[in-house]
C-alpha cells in the first residue's frame, strides 16, 4: 500500500500512539466492567476496532471515534453496528454515559484533564500507562492531580495489561483505569475551583509538616489548623499524599469553617 493510502494526515502509528489492543483477557475485562455500566457508549481511539467489537457485543449505543482517517473508513465496514467518527478525542463531544477508550500513552494527562472537567458522562473505563494508573488510582500515595478529582469521582485500579497485549509492543504495561462520577459530591460543584487551589497550595506549600503547610495553604493560625485535622482525623506525621478522599474534603470544609 502506498505511503498516501497507508498513513494518515496526521502522522503514523508512531505520531499517533497507536498501539492497538489485542489481549483477550484485556478485552474481556473491559467487557464486564461496562457491562456493569448502563446507556449508550463513546469510544476513545477505536484504532482497528478489536474493543469496538466487544462494547458492540454488550448490545448497546456505540459512538467509536479515532484520528486516523484511514482506520475510521475500514471500521465503519468491519463494525457496521457502530457509528464511527473521525474525530479527535481531545475535541470530540463526551456525551454519552460512559466513556470507554485504549488512550494513546502520550495523550494520557490531557485526556484525562478534559474527561474529568466535562459533565454529562457518568462512568469511564480507561486502559493507560500501568504507572500513571498506580498514580491516578492513589496506589503508593496520592497526587495533586488525584486529590483535586477526589470529591467528584472515586478512581480504582482495574487490572494490569502486560505489553505484549499491545501491536506495536509498547515499551511499558498498560493499566485498567475505572472512574465513576460520585453521586454526591464531596465537595460543592461550585467551590471546586477554590478546592483545587486548596490542594495546589498543600502539595506545593513549604514547612516541614502538613500542619505548617495548611496554616500557609489556608491562612489559618495553628490552632485553627489542629482543629481541622482533628475534625478530618488527619495524623500529624501524614503527608499530602497519605490524605484520602474524605479526609481532603474534610479538611477542606475544617478550614473554610
Amino acid at each position: 500500500m502506498s505511503r498516501s493510502t497507508s498513513r494518515s494526515v496526521h502522522g503514523g502509528r508512531h505520531e499517533l500512539g497507536q498501539n492497538f489492543l489485542h489481549h483477550a483477557p484485556t478485552l474481556d475485562r473491559i467487557a464486564r466492567l461496562v457491562a456493569d455500566t448502563d446507556g449508550a457508549i463513546i469510544e476513545l481511539g477505536a484504532g482497528d476496532g478489536a474493543l469496538t467489537r466487544v462494547l458492540v457485543g454488550l448490545g448497546r449505543d456505540v459512538t467509536a471515534i479515532d484520528l486516523d482517517e484511514h482506520l475510521v473508513r475500514r471500521l465503519r465496514t468491519a463494525v457496521p453496528d457502530a457509528r464511527v467518527v473521525h474525530a479527535d478525542a481531545l475535541t470530540h463531544p463526551l456525551d454519552r454515559p460512559v466513556v470507554v477508550g485504549n488512550v494513546p500513552f502520550h495523550l494520557t494527562t490531557p485526556i484525562l484533564r478534559r474527561l474529568l472537567r466535562e459533565p454529562a458522562w457518568e462512568h469511564a473505563v480507561l486502559l493507560v500507562q500501568w504507572e500513571v494508573a498506580r498514580k491516578r488510582a492513589g496506589v503508593g500515595g496520592g497526587t495533586m492531580m488525584t486529590a483535586q478529582a477526589a470529591p467528584w469521582f472515586d478512581v480504582g485500579l482495574a487490572g494490569r495489561v502486560p505489553a505484549h497485549g499491545f501491536t506495536p509492543k509498547p515499551s511499558v504495561d498498560g493499566g485498567l483505569l475505572r472512574i465513576e462520577r460520585r453521586p454526591e459530591p464531596l465537595v460543592p460543584p461550585a467551590r471546586r475551583t477554590a478546592y483545587e487551589r486548596f490542594v495546589h497550595g498543600v502539595f506545593t506549600g513549604r514547612g516541614g509538616s502538613l500542619h505548617r503547610i495548611l496554616q500557609a495553604a489556608a491562612r489559618v493560625d495553628a490552632r485553627r489548623a489542629d482543629l481541622a485535622m482533628e475534625r478530618a482525623q488527619i495524623d500529624r506525621r501524614s503527608l499530602p499524599r497519605d490524605l484520602t478522599p474524605r479526609q481532603w474534603a474534610d479538611l477542606w470544609h475544617a478550614v473554610r469553617g
